[in-house]
C-alpha cells in the first residue's frame, strides 16, 4: 500500500468538481494498491471487475494499479474506458515529472485523458445518456461557476480550478472503470470506432489552433513537427483547404507517414546542425513561391519557432501549440519590423461536438494514425514503445475490448 502524500487545496477553498475529483479518495481507499508483478499474473484472464489503471509517480516510475470503483452521483455517468491514446504530456509526466511550474507530479497519478468508452451506469437526474451509449470524454472538467470568469464568458478552457484528469494530483482515464459528468462526454455517431472517439482529443487541439490562427481556405501554412498533434493539425489543415502545406521533422520515417496521409503536402526534413535561417530557406522554397501567412508549431522547441518566425511573410502569424520551455528566445526585431504576430494555445474548448462531426462524415480519417494497440494489461509496455523514437511509433493505443 502507497502512502498518500497527494497535494491538496484546502478544503474550504475547493470547488465541487476539485472535492468530488480528490485523488486522496483514490490514494487511501483500502481497495488502492499499486500491483507487482506477481499481482498482475494473478488477474484472470477476462475478469472485468478489476479497476486497473496505469499510473506514474515522482519517482519517474510507470506501472498497473488498482483503483476503486467508484458509482456515479448526481449529473454524473460511469464508463467502461474501452480505448485510450498515450499522449506527450503522459509520456513527460513520466519521464520529467512535470510540466511548467504548476503542473507537478507529487504521487501516485493515474494516467490517460485521450479516450472513449462505454456508459454503464447513470446518475440521478441524468436524461441525456443511458446504459450502452458509447460516448468521448472530454477530460477537462471546469467547475462552471457563475463567478469564474473563464466559465461565465466561454473560455472554459481557461478556468483556474478545471478539473483535468491526468493532470497531476488528478487521476487519469486510462484505467478500466471512470465515473465523469455527464455533460462533459459527447456520443459517437455508430460510424465512429471507440479508437477514433478517443483520437478526438488530440483532434479538439488541432481544430483549437486552426480556429484560433484564423487560417482560411487557400491559405498556405508551414506545421512544424510531424508528431501525432502535428500530423493531426495537417489532416485538419488538408480538410480546411489550406495550401500549400509544408510539414517539417527530424524525422525522416515521420515525414513519409505525413505523405501517406496527405500526399500533396510538401516535407522539408530538419537536419541537426541546421540553422532556423537555413531550415527557413528550405520551407520557403518548398512553399513553390506563395507567401506563407501562418505556422501551426506543434513541437514547442525554441529553435522550432525560430524558423517558423524566419519562414513568415510580412504580417504573417506563428500560432505555438507545442509546449516547451519556460524561457525562450526570439528574433524580437525580425518579429517586429515584419509585423509577425506570435500567439498561443492553452489546451482547448467548444471543440469536441466538431471533432465527432468531422470524423463521422469522413472529412478527416484520424485511423491510421494509431499504429501501436495494447490491450489494458500490457499498458506499462505501451508507454515504453511511446516514449522510444525508434519505435516508430505514431499513437499508441490501449485497448480494453
Amino acid at each position: 500500500m502507497v502512502v498518500a502524500s497527494a497535494t491538496t487545496l484546502p478544503v474550504q477553498n475547493k470547488t465541487h468538481y476539485e472535492s468530488r475529483f480528490d485523488p486522496l479518495k483514490v490514494l487511501q481507499h483500502p481497495d488502492f494498491k499499486v500491483l507487482d508483478e506477481q499481482d498482475l499474473s494473478q488477474l484472470k484472464q477476462g475478469d472485468d471487475s478489476v479497476n486497473l489503471a496505469c499510473a506514474y509517480n515522482e519517482k519517474h516510475e510507470v506501472h498497473m494499479i488498482r483503483k476503486p470503483h467508484a458509482e456515479p452521483g448526481p449529473g454524473e455517468v460511469k464508463l467502461r474506458v474501452r480505448a485510450t491514446g498515450i499522449c506527450g504530456s503522459d509520456v513527460h509526466f513520466w519521464k520529467h515529472g512535470q510540466i511548467g511550474p504548476t503542473m507537478i507530479v507529487t504521487d501516485e497519478c493515474g494516467a490517460g485523458h485521450e479516450s472513449a468508452g462505454e456508459v454503464v451506469a447513470v446518475g440521478e437526474g441524468v436524461t441525456r445518456l443511458q446504459v450502452g451509449d458509447r460516448v468521448a470524454i472530454e477530460a477537462g472538467v471546469p467547475c462552471s461557476r457563475a463567478d469564474c470568469g473563464a466559465c461565465a464568458s466561454g473560455r472554459y478552457n481557461a478556468c483556474p480550478n478545471v478539473v483535468f484528469f491526468s493532470t497531476p494530483p488528478y487521476h487519469g482515464t486510462l484505467t478500466r472503470y471512470h465515473v465523469h459528468p455527464s455533460e462533459w462526454v459527447h456520443k459517437l455517431p455508430d460510424n465512429v470506432s471507440y479508437e477514433e472517439g478517443s483520437l478526438c482529443e488530440p483532434l479538439a487541439v488541432a481544430l483549437a489552433g486552426i480556429d484560433r490562427a484564423g487560417i482560411r481556405l487557400g491559405d498556405g501554412v508551414v506545421i512544424a513537427g510531424a508528431g501525432p498533434i502535428g500530423l493531426v493539425s495537417l489532416l485538419a489543415a488538408k480538410a480546411l483547404g489550406a495550401t500549400p502545406i509544408i510539414i517539417t521533422d527530424l524525422f525522416q520515417s515521420r515525414l513519409d507517414f505525413a505523405k501517406t496521409l496527405h500526399p500533396g503536402v510538401q516535407t522539408v526534413l530538419v537536419e541537426r546542425g541546421q540553422t532556423a535561417e537555413e531550415v527557413a530557406v528550405k520551407i520557403r522554397e518548398a512553399a513553390g513561391g506563395v507567401d506563407l501567412k501562418f505556422a501551426l508549431e506543434c513541437t514547442g522547441v525554441e529553435s522550432s519557432i525560430r524558423t517558423c518566425i524566419f519562414s513568415m511573410a510580412f504580417g504573417g502569424k506563428v500560432f505555438v501549440i507545442g509546449v516547451g520551455k519556460a524561457e525562450q528566445n526570439i528574433p524580437f526585431m525580425i518579429c517586429s519590423a515584419n509585423e509577425i504576430d506570435i500567439q498561443f494555445q492553452y489546451r482547448y474548448c467548444h471543440q469536441y461536438p466538431k471533432a465527432i462531426r468531422l470524423v463521422a462524415a469522413g472529412l478527416i480519417d484520424l485511423k491510421p494514425l494509431v499504429t501501436h494497440r495494447f490491450p489494458l494489461e500490457k499498458a506499462v509496455e505501451a508507454f515504453h514503445v511511446a516514449a522510444d523514437p525508434t519505435q516508430g511509433a505514431i499513437k499508441v493505443q490501449i485497448v480494453d475490448a
